[in-house]
């Protein structure tokens, strides 16, 4: 897939309207590490995380998207807690919504997955009415 920006696009792409909280998201991994009576080291090895990962998060730098959900996964912590925006966050666009429940669906293979999520986009754009 090729994604192209415009120049006024691009420029919009630099004025974020949402941000992810990281004090508050490592806060968080914090209390639910102590809850749990362990160290740092242990919390790395139990997520999958590096020890140097968790150091600079608690420097209030950012983990990689695949470290964060492995926090995320390990701690039981809702990624959405923790998504900040001056405005109001919008309803998912219905189509993604039912993109994102058919893909974690363990009762479907990714290949079935995709599948579903082909007739059901098909089926809505010939379905839905025009505004």
């Amino acid at each position: 897939m090729s994604i192209s920006l415009s120049q006024s696009s691009e420029r919009a792409v630099t004025e974020k309207i949402g941000w992810f909280d990281i004090e508050a998201f490592f806060d968080a991994l914090d209390m639910t590490r102590q809850t749990r009576s362990l160290n740092w080291k242990q919390v790395a090895a139990e997520s999958g995380v590096s020890a140097s990962t968790l150091t600079r998060m608690a420097q209030g730098k950012r983990p990689d998207v695949d470290g964060l959900a492995a926090l995320v996964t390990w701690s039981g912590l809702q990624t959405n807690d923790f998504v900040r925006s001056d405005s109001a966050l919008p309803d998912p666009e219905p189509l993604a919504a039912i993109s994102t429940y058919l893909r974690s669906d363990k009762n479907l293979t990714p290949e079935a997955a995709s599948a579903l999520n082909q007739v059901i986009q098909v089926t809505y754009e010939q379905l839905r009415t025009q505004g």
